[in-house]
């Protein structure tokens, strides 16, 4: 192997990913840590990464209880809704009662939030929502990220992470610098994964070209739940990924519209449906579908069965919204402000939704703890709230010692969005101070051997497209690699026909289920032979790798949970309705990275919000 500069950089927090999450844990750690050395490693740029990188146009997470709009509490018992039941009350209210105070923060920082002219408090889109000119959000919240760092590494794409010589706490992690390819051997006291969940482990609706346009960030790529499903962590709900409905082809949100703008939805014939489907969502899932809001899923159910009914497409009523100029407006700014991509397509197909109605469809799934859903780390709750059950250690802690995590990384914690990913970092590094100050004082002791193993399985794609790129002279099929495109593909294709995609409609079984994972299993065994030709094949070889084993994750906690908990996400056809008898509860698995196998298990669920 040819020789690479290798860096070593200790710190006492290490910080992984600098989206929301990630910079709410770099200016929160510096905070409550201010003599320590707090490291921030980002696989782009923490200017622009994770989900809001183009910009968001409102806050999703805000309670507004400085003016008595909605308590913590309340916020709990709608996400508890949405999910069907299935939220961890302890971590959704942990992060409910601190989220006003971050929103306040990002207004001092420079962030215009739009007020009501009448009242003078935040512009309400919804109960949650408050307006904002975010088109700078993410600069503006970076800035406060880069004051608080000892360092930020930007471009280093993170591929593993350390644990300790005796194996009882993390160490750090390892990654490369996706430009320049040098090894970064990043040791810490305490480490917080703050990196994306997981897009494009699903085929997308998007082809060719459009595969980078798809709804949930196409950078994110399973990040946060592979660096701690390989050390061993606990990991919760990775079978509740998410359908979005939103603008057909550009993916652009709908948010806006349905709840500033009033729109409403409509069959290609004109009619009301939701109200057609009652009775069917009804003896799927009981007293859920009389739930309000209706729960997001049931919805997407609702448009699935009217499009199988051969009443499609779907559209949104615009016309009538938009004949006010000023409703006309925020429509193309919503846009214009974080989707520029929708005002593309609608321009490319002579769509004026003045005067056309446009089609909305359901995306893809995604797998992500920070939206509308919760997957992720299995993590321990704040210590005056948590059932002593959900405590084994400091707040946003792993089940491995001194690893923390934050935004997708954590789950059961949905309906955080952008304002209560920060929120979560703050807690998270809040936590991660006390560890080091109280446990971790002693720098972990990180074995040689293993560095020295992980920079040649690093590396190893490179090393093997130079070995082989002579056996063929044009095109890209070798007989001894594949490349990170045709595993990518091959993967999408995987989980599509056999996890539930949008090709079946969603729908899985147990013998589908099956099938997935022995065709994952050997499409793990043909990426042990990933050829990368440079730096940034490198980077996408190691992206592939993270959604594969997050997929894999995401097909056993499918398979395990014998019910349909989220008709309109995913689909059991051996287990159609929604079981509470059986299966009110969370599901957990941890995975062997030696045996390569999987442990799965229930943990009950406590309603602690009456």
């Amino acid at each position: 192997m040819r020789r690479r500069k290798t860096s070593y950089v200790d710190s006492d927090i290490l910080v992984i990913g600098g989206g929301m999450g990630g910079c709410g844990a770099t200016y929160e750690a510096r905070y409550w840590g201010r003599d320590l050395k707090i490291v921030c490693v980002e696989k782009a740029n923490i200017e622009r990464s994770g989900a809001v990188a183009q910009g968001l146009y409102a806050i999703n997470c805000y309670m507004g209880m400085q003016w008595n709009e909605n308590q913590p509490e309340d916020h709990v018992r709608y996400a508890r809704t949405d999910l069907m039941g299935l939220v961890r009350e302890d971590l959704g209210y942990d992060i409910a009662r601190h989220v006003d105070s971050t929103v306040h923060k990002f207004e001092e920082w420079g962030l215009p939030i739009m007020r009501d002219p009448k009242t003078g408090r935040y512009q309400r889109e919804g109960k949650w929502q408050i307006m904002i000119h975010g088109e700078s959000y993410k600069p503006i919240v970076a800035e406060a990220a880069r004051k608080a760092a000892t360092e930020v590494y930007n471009r280093i794409m993170v591929t593993h992470l350390l644990m300790d010589k005796s194996r009882k706490r993390v160490a750090g992690a390892v990654g490369f610098n996706v430009r320049t390819g040098h090894f970064y051997i990043f040791r810490a006291k305490a480490v917080i994964v703050s990196a994306g969940g997981a897009s494009h482990i699903f085929k997308p609706r998007s082809v060719g070209e459009g595969m980078g346009r798809t709804w949930y960030a196409p950078w994110s790529s399973a990040s946060a739940y592979a660096l701690p499903i390989l050390v061993g962590a606990k990991m919760t709900q990775m079978e509740n990924r998410i359908v979005l409905t939103r603008f057909k082809d550009g993916y652009g949100p709908v948010g806006a519209y349905f709840l500033h703008l009033k729109t409403y939805t409509q069959n290609a014939y004109g009619e009301e449906y939701e109200s057609k489907w009652y009775d069917d969502t009804k003896a799927l899932v009981g007293n859920y579908i009389d739930q309000h809001p209706v729960p997001t899923c049931l919805r997407n159910h609702a448009i699935l069965r009217e499009i199988s009914a051969g009443r499609g497409p779907i559209r949104m009523v615009t016309k009538e919204a938009f004949q006010d100029p000023h409703k006309e407006k925020i429509g193309w700014e919503n846009f214009l402000g974080m989707t520029i991509g929708q005002a593309v397509v609608w321009a490319s197909q002579n769509i004026d939704p003045k005067h056309t109605n446009p089609e909305l469809t359901t995306s893809e799934p995604y797998v992500m703890g920070s939206h509308a859903t919760c997957s992720g780390a299995w993590a321990s709750g704040p210590e005056d709230y948590a059932p002593a059950e959900y405590q084994w250690g400091y707040n946003r802690m792993m089940t491995v010692e001194g690893l923390f995590g934050a935004g997708d990384a954590i789950g059961g914690t949905a309906h955080k969005f952008s304002s209560g990913s920060f929120t979560e970092g703050r807690i998270a590094a809040k936590a991660a101070v006390k560890y080091v100050t109280e446990k971790g004082r002693d720098q972990p002791q990180v074995s040689d051997a293993e560095i020295e193993d992980l920079k040649k399985i690093v590396y190893k794609p490179l090393e093997h497209y130079q070995v082989y790129r002579n056996e063929i002279v044009g095109g890209t099929v070798s007989p001894s690699y594949i490349l990170p495109l045709h595993g990518l593909q091959r993967l999408e294709k995987i989980m599509d026909e056999y996890v539930g995609g949008i090709s079946v409609n969603y729908m899985t079984n147990e013998p589908l289920l099956t099938r997935g994972l022995e065709l994952l299993g050997m499409l793990k065994e043909d990426v042990a032979s990933l050829g990368a030709e440079d730096f940034h094949q490198l980077q996408r070889a190691w992206e592939l790798q993270h959604r594969l084993l997050a997929s894999e994750c995401v097909t056993q906690h499918t398979l395990f949970r014998k019910e349909t908990r989220w008709p309109g996400y995913y689909y059991r056809g051996d287990y159609p309705k929604l079981d509470d008898k059986d299966w009110h509860c969370f599901t957990l698995s941890s995975y062997d990275r030696d045996s390569g196998k999987w442990e799965l298990e229930k943990a009950p669920v406590y309603h602690i919000v009456s």
